[in-house]
Parts: C-alpha cells; sequence; structure tokens
C-alpha cells in the first residue's frame, strides 16, 4: 500500500523531520516498518512499488556481486542508507570498505550506490542522482529494469554529476572505485 501524498502546501514552507524523528514514528507506530519512504531533506517521499522485473534483477545481482568482491568490500542490499540528520535513501545496493562496518557506512566512504528503476526511474535519474552528488557519492549507477540499460554517473559537484554515460545491456559496466566489479548485464539470465 502506498501511503497517501498531497502537494496541498506546495511553495509553503513545511516543518522538515529528521532521521531520529522518523525513527521514532516507527517506533511509536505512526509508521509502518515496511512502509517503503525516503528522507530528502528533512521531507518524506513515498518510494514505488517494486516491479517483478526490478526483483528478478536485484536478486541476480546479488548473487552475482557475492561472487565477484573481494573479501575487503561489502555490498549491503536494500540498506538505510543515513546521510545527514535529515536525508536517508533506501538503494538497492550500496558498495563500501569491510573496515567500515555497517555502523560506519556514510556518503563519506560509500564507493559505489546502485539504484534499480522501472517506475521510478526519472526520480532515480533526476533528483534521487542529485542528492547522491551532492552528498558526494563518487559513482552510482541507475539500471533500467525495462530496457536493462544503466546510466553511471561519476565526479559529484553540489550541482550534479559531471559525467553521466548510457550503458547499453550488451556492454560491460566496470565500478570505478570497487575493484573486480566488472559485469554485463547480458550475461545475466534476465526476466523478458
Amino acid at each position: 500500500m502506498i501511503a497517501p501524498v498531497t502537494l496541498a502546501a506546495e511553495g509553503l514552507p513545511r516543518r522538515a523531520f529528521s532521521v531520529a524523528d522518523v525513527e521514532r514514528m516507527v517506533e511509536v507506530g505512526l509508521l509502518d516498518p515496511d512502509e517503503r519512504i525516503e528522507l530528502i531533506g528533512g521531507e518524506l517521499v513515498p518510494m514505488s512499488p517494486k516491479g517483478a522485473r526490478h526483483e528478478a534483477l536485484k536478486i541476480l545481482l546479488n548473487r552475482l556481486f557475492h561472487r565477484l568482491l573481494s573479501d575487503d568490500i561489502f555490498v549491503a542490499p536494500e540498506t538505510t542508507f543515513r546521510m545527514a540528520d535529515d536525508t536517508y535513501l533506501e538503494p538497492d545496493f550500496v558498495f563500501y570498505p569491510e573496515s567500515v562496518g555497517p555502523v560506519g557506512l556514510n556518503a563519506g566512504n560509500v564507493r559505489l550506490v546502485i539504484e534499480i528503476a522501472d517506475s521510478s526511474l526519472d526520480f532515480d535519474l533526476g533528483h534521487k542522482a542529485a542528492v547522491y552528488a551532492a552528498f558526494g557519492i563518487p559513482e552510482l549507477w541507475v539500471l533500467n529494469a525495462k530496457i536493462y540499460q544503466t546510466t553511471i554517473h561519476r565526479t559529484p559537484s553540489p550541482l550534479g554529476y559531471r559525467s553521466i554515460r548510457m550503458i547499453a545491456e550488451t556492454d560491460f559496466l566496470e565500478a570505478a572505485f570497487v575493484p573486480g566489479l566488472i559485469l554485463s548485464l547480458s550475461n545475466l539470465d534476465l526476466p523478458e
């Protein structure tokens, strides 16, 4: 179930929430723990439901990542990625050094973030990519679950990523900051 949303206050000041506020809302039952929301700049943003192709691609990639990665790199699927006191996102995959550990995970030590998108593609390529860039995430991959094309974002700045490339399903993806992470989506048993 998607929570009701409103645009009634568009252009008006709104009360900003913190990550601690949202965690407390879950604790007291105001928000369901499984509700798909993100907190961006203090505003709660409901996330689109995930389609079958999204889930299939995520499962295939998760298996592959664990085979490709060295022991000194961790990958966290669907983690609550706390980026600031007023911002957390729920990316499909976050790659970070093993030495950091899950508790130490923050925007300063992430190597790669991957978002898989079907119904949320425009948001992931636009506003969400801008948020990742503003927090200095060095590399973002947005995988289009409908046509299996990947958009690679690198060189973050406060105004967005300065390098954006489209990679076809048949071409190889190579992470700039995750050694050994090289793959082609065409080598996976992708759903039609």
